[in-house]
C-alpha cells in the first residue's frame, strides 16, 4: 500500500502502519521496515512521472541478460581478465546507448528536478550526441 501513495509523506505514514501492524507476530520484520524505510522509498522524493521508472528493475534485468547471452557465446574465459574485458564492452555499449536515448530519462527531464543555483550560474546540459 506504501507504493500505492501519491506522495512521500502518505507513502512513509503508510510503511510505518503496515510495520506497526507487523511487529507483534513478526519483530524482526518491524525493525527491518524500520531501518529500510528510507531506502525503500527514496524514489518518492522524485517527482511523480519519474518514480515508475525508478522504482522498476526491468532496464537492469534487461542489462544482465544482454551480458549473460554475450558471455554464454563465449562459453568458457582464460582469464578473469578477459571475463572483465568482455562485460566492460557490454556495459560501455549500454552506457552509450543510454547516452543517446532520450525517451526514458532524458537529461532534460532530470534537469527539471534540480532546484537552481543560488547565484547567477545557470544550468548547462551537456550537448546532445550528433
Amino acid at each position: 500500500q506504501a507504493f500505492l501513495q501519491p506522495d512521500q509523506a502518505s507513502a512513509r505514514q503508510t510503511w510505518r502502519h503496515v510495520a506497526d501492524q507487523l511487529r507483534p507476530r513478526w519483530p524482526k520484520l518491524g525493525v527491518l521496515m524500520d531501518e529500510s524505510e528510507d531506502d525503500v522509498l527514496a524514489y518518492m522524493s522524485f517527482p511523480a512521472p519519474h518514480r515508475t521508472k525508478l522504482h522498476s528493475t526491468n532496464t537492469l534485468e534487461r542489462l544482465n541478460k544482454e551480458v549473460k547471452r554475450r558471455a554464454d557465446v563465449v562459453g568458457i574465459f582464460p582469464s578473469e581478465a578477459s571475463i572483465i574485458r568482455l562485460i566492460g564492452a557490454v556495459l560501455l555499449e549500454a552506457n552509450d546507448e543510454w547516452q543517446m536515448q532520450h525517451r526514458y530519462m532524458g537529461v532534460e527531464a532530470m534537469a527539471e528536478m534540480l532546484s537552481p543555483a543560488p547565484t547567477n550560474e545557470t544550468l548547462q546540459l551537456p550537448p546532445r550526441p550528433a
